[in-house]
């Protein structure tokens, strides 16, 4: 009889209303969110999540924040200030870390990404059992100047002890992968490899001459790139790998930072400052990516970049050092202009030859845009962090 009574008690009685699940919350702790291949990526799941899901967003420089336009309205995001969230910045003592780690614990999933969010990292390992906080998945994206060349030991040990609790490390590259695999030597069931991805669906509709603010005359080709506008991007070297190019070719380079009067110092010093166009950030990519004739990287430090996903999908053919997945990801017809990292001359000698032969940068784009619009579509990218992330939760998102 016991049971019997139990059932009826538990039993929802025809037009009773049952009550909704509980949203997820999700904190995000960012090294920055200035707009970047992770920022854009996470904007694009938040976005992709909708109103399923409620969200925190904590950034470890407080005042790098330009992402969040990218984030859409019917997105529940909140925005702690200091007082309202320990600083991600400072010394890893044992105090400082359990302050961190104490913040954590009323969300149902945390999210962290690249070094500037480390600290929390560790804070969750050597408190989570303590404090019984929720699952942490990791995402490193790449790395800043100063370990564009060789990562550094102390960074590289403390990666090993932080991540030891973590549900998850996300890398988007095969480049990251096997440095989570055996520099940081975290188990393969860990570590997740997911390329980034665009809806690359809408790179395909030709651009406006008068999209940007510089605008294409007719007679003009151009090479383009969008980067932050910082010296591990080596821009100042792309003005001159450009500079061979004939009269006719401008150099249109996105974005914004503290390299801007360095790059065109570079441009007057060659007398092609008229050439060289800096017009800031522009939001919304897939409506002008077309304009460019050739995409140019000269990076000494990326991973997989989404600007050149984006180029690939809107048909154009890339330049660019064979640094992280680059060389990986476009497609074979373009593998001979990939170019060794650190080389200029030979990024050079690419363009130039590039810039020659208007049926060759059309087989290349062609090619490009079909591997981009097989292997890096958005649909892809999204479902497998949702997948992640519900399981890691114990919750659908």
């Amino acid at each position: 009889m016991s049971k019997i009574r139990h059932k009826k008690s538990t039993k929802v009685r025809s037009g009773q209303a049952r009550s909704k699940p509980r949203k997820p919350h999700i904190l995000h702790l960012h090294s920055s969110f200035n707009i970047g291949g992770k920022e854009v990526r996470s904007a694009q799941l938040m976005n992709a999540f909708g109103s399923r899901v409620e969200h925190t967003l904590v950034s470890a420089v407080p005042e790098q924040m330009e992402a969040r336009s990218l984030i859409l309205p019917k997105v529940k995001v909140t925005y702690p200030n200091d007082d309202e969230f320990p600083s991600l910045q400072g010394k890893p003592w044992p105090r400082r870390l359990l302050k961190v780690a104490k913040a954590l614990k009323s969300y149902d999933l945390i999210l962290t990404y690249n070094w500037g969010s480390m600290d929390a990292v560790m804070g969750h390992t050597l408190y989570s059992e303590l404090l019984g906080l929720p699952p942490l998945i990791h995402h490193e994206d790449g790395f800043n100047e100063d370990e564009a060349h060789k990562l550094k030991t102390k960074r590289n040990w403390f990666r090993r002890i932080a991540l030891g609790k973590s549900s998850g490390l996300v890398v988007p590259s095969e480049t990251l992968e096997g440095i989570a695999l055996t520099t940081w030597t975290q188990p393969i069931g860990r570590v997740k490899r997911f390329p980034n991805g665009i809806k690359t669906g809408l790179y395909t509709k030709p651009p406006r001459a008068d999209a940007l603010r510089v605008v294409k005359r007719d007679g003009e080709q151009w090479v383009g790139t969008l980067a932050g506008l910082r010296a591990v991007k080596q821009l100042p070297e792309l003005v001159r790998a450009f500079a061979h190019l004939p009269d006719h070719w401008q150099l249109v380079i996105l974005g914004d930072g503290p390299e801007k009067q360095t790059i065109r110092d570079a441009a007057d010093a060659l007398q092609i400052s008229h050439r060289v166009h800096l017009p800031g950030h522009v939001e919304k990519p897939e409506k002008f990516v077309g304009l460019f004739d050739i995409f140019a990287l000269s990076s000494k430090s990326e991973q997989f970049p989404i600007s050149m996903i984006e180029a690939m999908a809107a048909g154009v053919p890339i330049a660019a050092p064979a640094v992280g997945d680059v060389e990986y990801m476009v497609a074979e017809e373009n593998a001979p202009f990939i170019t060794k990292a650190g080389d200029m001359d030979a990024l050079g000698k690419s363009l130039l030859e590039l810039s020659k032969d208007d049926n060759l940068r059309g087989r290349i784009g062609a090619a490009n845009q079909a591997k981009a619009q097989t292997e890096f579509d958005e649909a892809v990218m999204i479902d497998r962090y949702k997948r992640l992330y519900a399981s890691a939760m114990g919750q659908e998102i």
